[in-house]
């Protein structure tokens, strides 16, 4: 089968990427689904800057790749031995295929499958295969999901099956935006009615990072970046306080939280904004790292907080979440009109837009951007 998919062949092309483009709309084969796969036709497909960071390098992946981990669609064809999904079926994709079996699984955590982050960084599918190819060349997987591509094959470990009756577009924003943001909150910290939330960073993870806090009954609820356009979408989706990311960012935090957060959550994929969440907690404060920051990056804080004033440093992937379960339970609290998710929804880009698209994301410019589809 032959299909439309962007392709980035090379890392670490200079920006602006309108002029140096590096991302192309190739036409693929793409092969059939294998044992435990399916085929899908992407519907819409989000921008994040996960994908921004293997386009400009500091997220190092197998070349060439479609890109693309954020998605949503729907099931063409199963492959053989599948029986959780069939032809006509909708579904979200999760970025960590889940193959049930390994420690990290077994135990619970399946955001650190083993063979799902092998599968991964090789850019392959769980079974090892890749399904796009060009001429004779295999084209890398990204996160078991090239997204980017009017459709794709994956292992029915990265799918999630939704109600028909949820739009796609808002859909494909729980593959990311929605399951590592909230997860953060409410899986990794767990965190308290009445304690206190500082957001670092309003993309679409760390806005819906402030959505969860208040579905969790936190107050105050501070929102911070250093784009002061992306502060008032902050207030309509929960946020009490919002400060612009500046040399007193500390300070204007501990007023506003009476000495320090209990929970800070640094969603940009910073070292020194990390830093900066850390040592704007109080004693007993936990600060939660959800962004990607370069693989050579280090941060550095007063070590003896973290004994002294029993202060916490947690990580958290893909929000700590279960995908099956979390999904959709946060997807019925949007159908019930409690998680306004259409805010996060800044435009929807074409398929050959997408060099553009990822300039204004760069830029702070979106929240989240979709790419759509239609046949």
């Amino acid at each position: 089968m032959l299909v439309r998919a962007v392709v980035l062949a090379e890392t670490g092309r200079a920006a602006p990427y309108h002029h140096s483009r590096p991302l192309s709309v190739v036409e693929l084969d793409l092969g059939s689904p294998g044992p435990g796969e399916a085929l899908v036709r992407i519907v819409a497909a989000g921008l994040c800057h996960s994908d921004l960071s293997v386009i400009n390098g500091t997220r190092p992946r197998p070349m060439p790749m479609v890109l693309g981990h954020e998605a949503a669609g729907v099931v063409e064809e199963a492959g053989p031995g599948v029986t959780y999904v069939r032809p006509g079926d909708h579904v979200v994709f999760s970025f960590v295929p889940v193959c049930g079996a390994c420690v990290e699984c077994q135990s619970g955590r399946p955001a650190l499958c083993e063979p799902g982050a092998l599968a991964n960084a090789a850019g392959t599918l769980l079974s090892g295969t890749r399904p796009f190819s060009l001429a004779d060349q295999r084209i890398n997987q990204h996160l078991g999901v090239s997204g980017f591509a009017e459709r794709t094959v994956a292992s029915v470990a990265s799918l999630i099956k939704v109600g028909a009756e949820v739009p796609l577009d808002h859909a494909a924003l729980f593959g990311c935006a929605l399951l590592t943001g909230m997860g953060a909150v409410l899986n990794t910290a767990r965190a308290e009615a009445s304690s206190s939330v500082v957001v670092h960073g309003l993309g679409g993870v760390g806005l819906s990072a402030v959505m969860a806090a208040r579905l969790a009954g936190c107050h105050p609820i501070v929102a911070v970046d250093a784009i002061g356009i992306k502060l008032e979408l902050a207030r309509r989706l929960g946020a009490s306080d919002v400060v612009l990311a500046g040399p007193d960012t500390v300070a204007e935090i501990r007023d506003l939280t009476g000495g320090g957060a209990h929970y800070a959550f640094e969603a940009v994929g910073s070292a020194a904004v990390l830093r900066v969440a850390y040592l704007a907690t109080r004693r007993g404060g936990t600060t939660v790292s959800i962004g990607l920051p370069p693989p050579d990056s280090s941060v550095d804080v007063p070590a003896l907080s973290l004994v002294a004033e029993e202060r916490r440093l947690l990580g958290s992937y893909m929000g700590s979440a279960v995908p099956r379960r979390d999904i959709p339970r946060y997807l019925a609290l949007y159908q019930a009109g409690v998680l306004p998710v259409a805010e996060l929804h800044s435009r929807s880009v074409r398929i050959d837009e997408l060099n553009s698209a990822f300039d204004a994301l760069a830029a702070g410019e979106v929240a989240r951007q979709l790419l759509t589809f239609s046949d």
